[in-house]
């Protein structure tokens, strides 16, 4: 099948991928967009993969604040050069990652961050739970594990989907955007702060403390 100049550049205009592979994707798939996205995304992936061993010591510090002041976000994101750092791809996926963490709540960067102990609670509770709904004994690991999957996902920022796109992981998105800039885009660390969070506990605490401190006088 022919592949036109108008395919290529609508493609190349939703993907922000290179003229040949946009043409390549298409041809390797029969012309059909949806597929020619989707192996575009998977060769992203590679690339990604290949670029990862990169030293990435450049970079930004972005700073989200959600409309309404009550949460806010700190977000370095690194790559190679101040050059990508500045450009418009790069921009574009920090912001997008800030906002994901003030909307979708995660806890870590990626699963390999999260304490064995409190992984292996979690395991135990899940366990727990599927003994107890009387699934066979053989089959509970491979259930748990596949809870434990699914946790992974909802605490760990690369492996959430993207509120904007559900059928897009984070991870997924970095590696677009590696492919985009050709540099080893990472991910570094974030911090997340809401409004008054913290405070009630305190506050609950200090009227314990002055309770029992009459209650002492008293007696």
């Amino acid at each position: 099948m022919a592949i036109t100049a108008a395919q290529v550049k609508k493609l190349r205009e939703k993907t922000g991928a290179g003229m040949m592979d946009c043409k390549k994707a298409l041809a390797e798939n029969g012309g059909d967009e949806a597929k020619a996205m989707e192996w575009l995304r998977t060769k992203g992936l590679a690339d990604a993969g290949k670029k990862s061993g990169r030293v990435a010591a450049e970079g930004a510090v972005i700073s989200y604040i959600h409309p309404g002041a009550k949460v806010g976000v700190l977000l370095e994101v690194n790559c190679q050069t101040d050059f990508v750092a500045r450009g418009d791809d790069f921009q574009t996926f920090a912001k997008d990652v800030a906002m994901q963490i003030a909307a979708a709540q995660p806890g870590y960067v990626r699963r390999e961050e999260v304490l064995e102990s409190v992984v292996e609670k979690e395991r135990q509770l899940f366990k727990a739970e599927v003994i107890e709904s009387g699934k066979p004994e053989k089959i509970a690991d491979k259930i748990v594990e596949g809870k434990l999957n699914k946790w992974f996902s909802e605490i760990c920022l690369m492996e959430q989907a993207w509120v904007k796109e559900p059928k897009m992981t984070i991870e997924q998105l970095r590696a677009e955007v590696v492919h985009k800039t050709g540099e080893n885009v990472q991910v570094r660390r974030f911090s997340r702060f809401i409004l008054g969070e913290g405070l009630e506990k305190k506050e609950e605490n200090l009227a314990e403390e002055i309770a029992k401190m009459q209650a002492a006088k008293g007696s």
